[in-house]
């Protein structure tokens, strides 16, 4: 590899690194394994970056490299079941929460136009800029800043929306048994 282009692939990490590593941070949940898988990302792109061509598409390049990386580390991961006399206590903290809100919200986001999702994913998954987000939707600020405003009120709704149907469905099930309603 050519100097410059070393060169090039040190400015771009110094550049992109911080949101390079909120990619990883979002793909497995310790923070240090995060750092790991980004710099095994980095170490793999290394050897491949002048060929690259698009440079503008390198986010993109890494982003995959992370992904299988970690679809790598996941397939080679050893579970060691030991057989015990008693289940332990479920931990107060499981994640299941988190993952539920998760799912929800990926619902959610499939209710709005690809393009406010777009917007959407972009401004608050990757924290891009507005700026950054409207170079990347080849769109103006003005616009991005509209239909991120659009899509956020669409969002709300939803949620609104499927909190009262909700509350419905408890209130119809509560009656179907025979148990009294609840002042709320």
């Amino acid at each position: 590899m050519a100097d410059n282009e070393v060169l090039g692939f040190e400015e771009y990490v110094r550049s992109r690194q911080d949101a390079l590593l909120r990619s990883a941070r979002r793909l497995v949940r310790d923070p240090v394994d995060a750092q790991d898988l980004l710099q095994t990302a980095l170490a793999r792109t290394f050897g491949r970056w002048d060929g690259i061509a698009d440079k503008s598409l390198a986010d993109a390049y890494l982003r995959r490299v992370m992904i299988n990386t970690r679809t790598e580390w996941w397939r080679a991961r050893k579970l060691d079941e030991v057989p015990v006399d008693q289940l332990p206590e479920a931990s107060l903290e499981d994640g299941s929460e988190q993952r539920a809100d998760r799912a929800l919200l990926m619902d959610v986001l499939r209710v709005l136009a690809p393009k406010q999702r777009s917007v959407v994913v972009l401004r608050h998954w990757e924290q891009m800029s507005t700026q950054e987000t409207a170079a990347a939707l080849g769109m103006s600020t003005g616009t991005v800043k509209s239909t991120l405003h659009r899509a956020l009120a669409r969002m709300r709704q939803e949620l609104e929306n499927r909190e009262l149907d909700a509350r419905a469905t408890e209130r119809r099930e509560r009656m179907e048994r025979g148990q009294p309603q609840c002042a709320a």
